[in-house]
């Protein structure tokens, strides 16, 4: 997912102008405590006092900005620089009275209340932990790693002091200072580590906090050792940090981006950032065996701090262990319910359905799917057709009450499961649900609220497993679907054993094509006037090998549902482009039709698939009709209407099929680049019965095509009066039994060769 990142702040003349002052303090205490002028002491208290005030001022000015998420991260790191100077201001006062070194209970509370408060600001920065236990966390993991180096510090540090050294508090406990460091340094890590943009502002946070490691280490080293004089330039550290937190200032958050993002899913962390918090514990344990003095003993400041991460360590044990069994719940819910719905998913209802099998008794099933839910989705999006499936959850529940359990088994397929007495009414409840799911007052109009088919099974001895259970509920609710849906049913042998022949049939049907059981006849399309032939439109048949040949209507449905049908498509076109080929040596002008279907007008190859049938059989564009029914084309695409387009330029021919049966809307008329019009048959079929509305329709269709230029071929022309009919009206082509039903090539050879002759 790209991120959007702001540009930095413009700060106004005085705001930059304050940057370059701070810039110049820190600079010119750099040049003096490395000269060694005289005064560095104060110079170097002075310069810390007014860039951590600079800092101060910058933070808070940052926290009245946007976003209002970071106020907190801001407002901290305010008080964490005033509190640098106020802590700055009494270490002078006091190193002024006399003190020399003043590490007293004021200076070390200020100091402390600084790292308590820039400590809470990295838990607020936005990509930090939001939850308490996660900040929790985040802040246990810095404590490890600090206390960690107390015993690695000893050693490097302390390792060499006399037992006379260890008696002043600052020698003892001056290690201190930099595992705070350090524990910042890892809570920074922990909220702004891999896997997320990193927001500039952390990183130079990050730096200050390096630099001020650094500093405090090596200051920290200097007092042990009797070394460290006010003034020494290590003392220029602190200010820079300072500085570095006010250029912070300058880098806003990333817009648009929220650390809780609930949508997709937080990238896992690498290895070494989970181990980071243990990774110094081990060097801690090293520490504890080094240190050990001849006389056997630990030090004591070594084995309060071993304890205290021992026990720190139990708690982020104690913490974790909580967290995974929060986890495993979670995990449980997820895998076993419906994050949508709340109800059980199709893994717990397959559970439940076999121990109700194991504990023997009446079991049944209801299965339940939603008819139409597709065409929510599509026309109203799918936050309606998710709404629409918690409606239904709730419905159902209302309905079914304590009688079964209800699961969501995946889309729009819910299932009951019905045990004991109640499986003998099962068939009622499915009227119940079918009830309950009716459209209530006002809901008719929103168009989002789709019938349901419900399919009932009940347990019986031909049931092996669960698997045939819900097996035979599936039959049954199809079984429903094409009962005109909005209905149930109970699944029957009858019902099981045509689904078993279907089963087949589609089983069979995939080899069809690759074994050459396909096979292509043509019916005549003719002249009205002259009875000439003008096209033959092309006609697959299936020649099963055990149940014969097979018409279109009996395989084709199976084929579409299947997606079989565009390799049957690819095969038909590029037959009857051979077909076409052979017949214009006899008759040059008669063209041939192929039906295509909306599936394989969807597809990009299309145009591809075309061309290479014409161009392989050598056959003229011209001569090839492409017949497409009306849904396929105002279902299609503006993608699908430019193929048709860049088709129809490419000299094919584009008819619309069964014209009068589907939308029929004037305005799709404008935009498919089509050539001719062929009227159902179910129109023409009225018209020698003298029903006048049949012929008032197929002369509004005639009269319209030809308004639009388009040829007109009437279909299901069976009598002769029927064929006065249409030509009468003027139809200018007929297709139907009247003039030749369909046949293999070499029968409709003669028929084209008297069409080129008569020409």
């Amino acid at each position: 997912m790209s991120r959007t990142v702001s540009a930095p702040v413009r700060h106004p003349l005085a705001g930059r102008l304050g940057l370059v002052a701070a810039a110049v303090v820190v600079l010119a205490e750099m040049t003096w405590l490395v000269a060694r002028l005289p005064g560095a002491a104060l110079v170097s208290d002075l310069g810390a006092m007014a860039v951590s005030s600079w800092a101060a001022v910058l933070c808070f000015g940052a926290s009245r900005r946007p976003p209002v998420a970071l106020r907190r991260f801001w407002e901290l790191l305010a008080a964490t620089m005033i509190l640098a100077a106020l802590g700055r201001a009494v270490w002078t006062v006091e190193r002024l009275g006399g003190l020399g070194l003043p590490h007293t209970p004021l200076v070390g509370g200020l100091f402390a209340a600084g790292i308590v408060t820039g400590t809470g600001a990295l838990l607020c920065a936005r990509t930090g932990p939001r939850s308490m236990t996660g900040r929790t966390r985040t802040l246990l993991d810095g404590v490890i790693v600090g206390l960690a180096l107390i015993p690695i510090g000893w050693v490097v540090v302390f390792q060499e002091i006399t037992e006379a050294g260890l008696a002043d508090p600052i020698r003892t406990f001056g290690l201190l200072y930099p595992m705070f460091d350090l524990m910042q340094l890892t809570i920074l890590v922990a909220v702004a580590g891999p896997g997320r943009s990193m927001w500039r502002a952390l990183s130079v946070i990050g730096a200050a906090l390096a630099i001020r490691a650094g500093a405090d280490a090596v200051y920290v080293s200097l007092v042990a050792n009797g070394t460290y004089a006010p003034g020494h330039p290590v003392d220029v550290c602190w200010p820079l940090s300072y500085l570095l937190v006010g250029l912070a200032t300058r880098h806003p958050a990333p817009a648009g981006e929220d650390a809780d993002d609930d949508i997709g899913e937080s990238p896992l962390p690498p290895w070494w950032r989970v181990a980071l918090p243990y990774l110094p514990v081990g060097g801690a344990i090293v520490a504890v065996l080094l240190s050990r003095r001849p006389t056997g003993q630990t030090p004591h400041v070594v084995f309060v701090g071993m304890m205290a991460l021992l026990g720190v360590l139990a708690l982020r044990q104690g913490l974790a262990a909580n967290e995974n069994l929060r986890l495993v719940g979670r995990l449980r819910r997820l895998a076993y319910s419906d994050q949508l719905t709340g109800l059980p998913n199709r893994l717990t209802f397959v559970r439940l359905l076999r121990r109700a099998l194991r504990d023997g008794g009446p079991v049944a099933v209801v299965l339940l799917d939603l008819d139409g839910f597709k065409q929510v989705n599509d026309r109203f999006g799918h936050a309606a057709g998710d709404r629409l499936l918690s409606t239904t959850a709730t419905r159902m529940r209302e309905a079914v009450g304590p009688d079964g359990i209800i699961a969501r088994l995946g889309g729009d397929e819910f299932a009951v499961l019905v045990a004991g007495d109640g499986a003998a009414q099962s068939e009622r409840l499915a009227a119940r649900l079918l009830a309950a799911l009716e459209p209530r007052s006002g809901e008719e109009d929103l168009g989002v609220h789709p019938s349901a088919s419900i399919g009932v099974a009940e347990y019986g001895p031909q049931h092996a497993s669960h698997t045939d259970l819900l097996r035979d509920a599936d039959i049954a609710m199809y079984a429903a679907k094409a009962a005109g849906k909005s209905a149930y049913r109970t699944c029957t042998p009858q019902l099981r054993e045509s689904a078993v022949s279907r089963a087949e049939l589609i089983a069979d049907l995939r080899r069809a094509v690759d074994e050459g059981q396909l096979l292509v006849e043509f019916q005549p399309i003719v002249d009205l006037n002259t009875g000439t032939v003008r096209s033959a439109e092309a006609l697959v048949r299936w020649r099963h090998p055990r149940l014969g040949v097979l018409t279109p209507a009996r395989f084709l449905p199976l084929a579409e549902e299947t997606g079989l049908i565009v390799a049957i498509d690819r095969w038909v076109i590029h037959e009857a482009c051979r077909a076409a080929a052979t017949w214009r040596k006899h008759a040059p002008e008669v063209t041939v039709a192929v039906n295509v279907a909306a599936a394989h007008v969807r597809r990009p190859d299309l145009i591809a698939t075309v061309t290479g049938a014409v161009g392989a059989a050598g056959l003229p564009p011209r001569a090839l009709t492409l017949e497409l029914t009306e849904s396929a084309l105002i279902e299609g695409s503006e993608a699908v209407l430019d193929r048709l387009s860049q088709l129809r330029d490419l000299g094919i021919r584009i008819a619309i099929d069964d014209f009068g049966t589907g939308y029929s809307s004037l305005s799709y008329l404008h935009r498919i680049p089509a050539t001719e019009l062929k009227i159902d048959r179910s129109f023409v079929s009225r018209l020698g019965a003298g029903d006048a509305r049949a012929y008032a329709t197929v002369e509004m269709v005639n009269r319209l095509a030809g308004a639009f230029d388009l040829a007109v071929v009437a279909e299901g022309v069976e009598t002769g009066a029927q064929h006065a009919a249409v030509t009468a009206i003027g139809c200018r082509q007929g297709q139907g039994w009247r003039y030749g039903r369909p046949a293999a090539l070499p029968d409709l050879l003669p028929a084209l060769a008297a069409a080129g002759a008569a020409r």
